[in-house]
């Protein structure tokens, strides 16, 4: 069995053939900060090729799952938005690596997932989500387009008018109204929610591996078809809009803690 790789800002644990992925900024509520952003690329990667493991969960430490962008991370970006083009091309990455791995991925939506933080859970194949949690893709709230997957990930899970009214508001989703409109797929206390992820991964495990991994590929066919013709589009499309003064003022207003003004 090979040893799994060690970072900072994620960790991987093995249990059995289980692996599990964990956001590890908790005292950040798991926010993406660069390097953040290049390791958990890295992880995935790893996942997708570990010959030792067929089920990968993919949670976060501490009380949240991910509060999305680091606050410092995102300015220092809308300072100098060059820095931006090499996150986008790890984005892409992230993106279709997730879509890339043939076998399940499980969600433990352990608490709050924002931005980027929505977007990988909702790139999961099931997702348990714990009902102290919030799902949501607020972009618009800096000024930003949702580039990095939302616009893909959204209408494939709700279809495309619910997604248009979520990622153009941004607002956040308690967990019970995301499993209602099929954005999740359960919504447990918390107190139940490891014993749901265990029982049914391990109700994976003991399945038939080639048969799972190849109706997942199956099923993910149209998905990857339409995450490569968005994407490219998204990423610029955002690229933009970290450029904006629209963006400088989205952020300067939540560091100040107050409504922005946008310009338009």
């Amino acid at each position: 069995m090979s040893e799994v790789p060690q970072f900072e800002t994620v960790q991987l644990v093995r249990k059995g053939r289980r692996l599990d992925i964990v956001l590890n900024r908790p005292d950040a509520m798991n926010a993406v900060n660069l390097q953040l952003h290049d390791e958990l690329a890295e992880a995935l990667h790893f996942a997708r090729i570990d010959a030792a493991s067929d089920v990968i969960v993919l949670t976060g430490a501490g009380r949240a799952f991910s509060a999305g962008g680091d606050l410092d991370h995102i300015l220092k970006n809308a300072t100098t938005p060059a820095l931006f083009d090499h996150e986008a091309e790890v984005a892409k990455r992230i993106v279709y690596t997730l879509l890339d791995i043939d076998k399940p991925v499980v969600c433990r939506l352990n608490g709050h997932a924002v931005g980027l933080g929505a977007t990988l859970a909702l790139f999961a194949d099931v997702i348990f989500a714990s009902e102290k949690a919030k799902i949501g893709d607020p972009h618009v709230h800096l000024g930003l387009v949702a580039g990095d997957g939302g616009a893909v990930i959204w209408a494939a899970r709700i279809g495309l008018g619910r997604a248009k009214e979520y990622l153009l508001s941004g607002d956040l989703l308690t967990a019970q109204k995301a499993a209602e409109i099929g954005l999740v797929n359960h919504c447990l206390p918390a107190e139940e929610l490891d014993g749901a992820v265990d029982a049914f991964c391990d109700k994976l495990l003991t399945g038939a591996q080639y048969a799972i991994r190849a109706t997942k590929v199956l099923a993910n066919m149209e998905l990857k078809r339409v995450a490569h013709s968005l994407m490219e589009a998204g990423i610029a499309m955002e690229s933009v809009s970290v450029r904006s003064a629209d963006h400088m003022e989205g952020v300067m207003a939540l560091r100040e803690k107050r409504a922005p003004k946008f310009g338009g």
